[in-house]
Parts: C-alpha cells; sequence; structure tokens
C-alpha cells in the first residue's frame, strides 16, 4: 500500500526547516515572543516602579540588564517594551494584510476600467509620504495603541494589493475558475473557495516580511515621541530614551538597541526561508 501524500504545507514546513537560518530565526523569534508574552510576569521587577535613589546602575546580579535613569530594570522595560511593539507588528500587518487582500482580489476579478482605476489609486498613494501619514494620523486621534494599530496597518496595504491583484489576475484564467464560473457560482464564492486559498501561501510570505517593516514605522514614530504614552514603553521608545544619555550610560541603548535590530533580521531570515520553502520551483528541485 502506498503512503499517502504529503500536504504542501507539510513539504514546505520541511523544506523551511532544511534552511539553518531560516530555522534558527524562528526559534529565535518563538523565545521572544514567549519571554515577552510571559517574562515580565515571572520578574520580581515591575517595568513602571521607579528607584529615584538608586538611579541607572550598570548590568548586575541583582539588574540583569541595569536600570534607566528613573531605577526601573531595563530588563523589565525590555520585555514588556516586546510585548507592544510585537503587537502593533502583528496587529498593524493583519490589519494590512486584510485591506490588501480584500482590495487586490477585487480589483484583479473585476478588470478593466474598475481595475485600471483600482491601480491608479493604489499609485496616487504610493506617492504620498508614509510616515508622514502615519505621523499625522497619530496626531489627529491620538497615541492611544488601537490607533497607532490602525494608522500604521492603514499605510502598509499598498505592496499587498499588488502582489494578490497580480497573481490572482494569473489565477483568474486558470481552468478550475473558469469551470467554477460555468456552473454559475458566484463571485464571492469564487474568490473565497478557489482564489483565496491559492493565494495563501504568497500572503503568509509578504505578511511576514510585513512584519518588521511596521515594526519599524513603529519604532520611528516613538523615537520621535509620538508613539506608546509613558509608562507604557515599546523597543522603539527604550531606543530614545537610550540615545539621549547613550554617553553616560550607553547600556540604556546597547541592550534595546541590539533585541530590536535581531528581532527585525531573524524576521527577516524568516520570511525569506518561507519564500523559498512556498515556491513551486523549489519542489520540483527537491
Amino acid at each position: 500500500m502506498s503512503a499517502a501524500p504529503e500536504s504542501l504545507w507539510l513539504r514546505a514546513a520541511r523544506r523551511l526547516l532544511r534552511n539553518r537560518m531560516a530555522a534558527v530565526s524562528l526559534v529565535f523569534i518563538a523565545f521572544i515572543g514567549a519571554a515577552c508574552a510571559f517574562g515580565p510576569a515571572a520578574l520580581t521587577h515591575d517595568y513602571m516602579v521607579q528607584d529615584r535613589i538608586l538611579g541607572p546602575v550598570a548590568p548586575s546580579a541583582l539588574h540583569w540588564l541595569g536600570t534607566d535613569t528613573l531605577g526601573r530594570d531595563l530588563l523589565a522595560r525590555l520585555l514588556q517594551g516586546g510585548q507592544i511593539s510585537l503587537q502593533v507588528g502583528l496587529i498593524a500587518t493583519a490589519v494590512s494584510v486584510l485591506i490588501g487582500v480584500i482590495y487586490g482580489i477585487v480589483s484583479a476579478w473585476h478588470g478593466g476600467r474598475i481595475d485600471s482605476a483600482m491601480m491608479h489609486i493604489v499609485d496616487v498613494l504610493y506617492s504620498l509620504p508614509f510616515t508622514l501619514f502615519v505621523i499625522l494620523l497619530t496626531v489627529v486621534f491620538g497615541q492611544e495603541l488601537h490607533w497607532i494599530y490602525l494608522a500604521i496597518g492603514t499605510v502598509s496595504w499598498l505592496t499587498m494589493a499588488r502582489i494578490v491583484r497580480n497573481q490572482a489576475q494569473t489565477l483568474k484564467t486558470q481552468p478550475f475558475v473558469e469551470a467554477a464560473v460555468c456552473l454559475g457560482q458566484s463571485p464571492l464564492r469564487i474568490m473565497t473557495r478557489h482564489l483565496l486559498p491559492n493565494l495563501a501561501g504568497t500572503i503568509v510570505i509578504y505578511a511576514t516580511l510585513t512584519v518588521p517593516s511596521v515594526m519599524m514605522i513603529e519604532a520611528f514614530i516613538s523615537f520621535l515621541g509620538l508613539g506608546v504614552k509613558a509608562p507604557m514603553t515599546s523597543w522603539g521608545l527604550l531606543i530614545k530614551e537610550g540615545a539621549d544619555v547613550m554617553e553616560e550610560y550607553p547600556w540604556l541603548l546597547i541592550f534595546p538597541s541590539l533585541i530590536f535590530s535581531t528581532t527585525l533580521f531573524a524576521l527577516n531570515f524568516l520570511g525569506d526561508g518561507l519564500r523559498d520553502a512556498l515556491d513551486p520551483r523549489a519542489e520540483k528541485q527537491s
């Protein structure tokens, strides 16, 4: 009896794990995510508790990464800041994916003048300064977390829309889609049951690559003082605070910058690994 064939996703997972950089990046991201999610509750120091008498101290046995200028434990603040930065990355990416996928697939399905008009709108929006638009939205609507998620997500969907539109245009001409049309299936059913499942790999790849870019936007606006508000913190805000006192207390800049840059590298390596693992040409070569 022949063995049951492996699914596409299982074969892709095997190829991903054979990519050493992608596999290491996946483990690192899982570790950082777990540490940020559960670490603050496990630590004896609270990220908001100040000790002005102690003040800033270098890393020691009591404070592994030292304390900031207000005597707050830097490790606790790094883990709490990671929660915010990773949440912004994931939620803003989800918003951008939702908008981009719907926009791109609708544009491809209708084609003709509607497609041309929708893509002209994307071209116009591409010409706008994204970061300035995010700053404007946070200034107008406030610096609450949900507004930051929405502001970043609403300017990060353009690339996703173009990619989905191009892929959906190709899929629309395939026999299985034409058969569904001949059977009288509704456009909504065809888009959700036939096009979206075949776009899943592309969406996953570019969603993974979108996370570090939106985290960079959040870090930039936090560096300008327009991100999360105290006493909350994020990696971008910690980098800003460390940059202000880098000459006197360099550890306040080194540790947040190191963890932030390493996480961004890991996300990019994972995205590249997913792209290779889900590439049909890789399957033929393996």
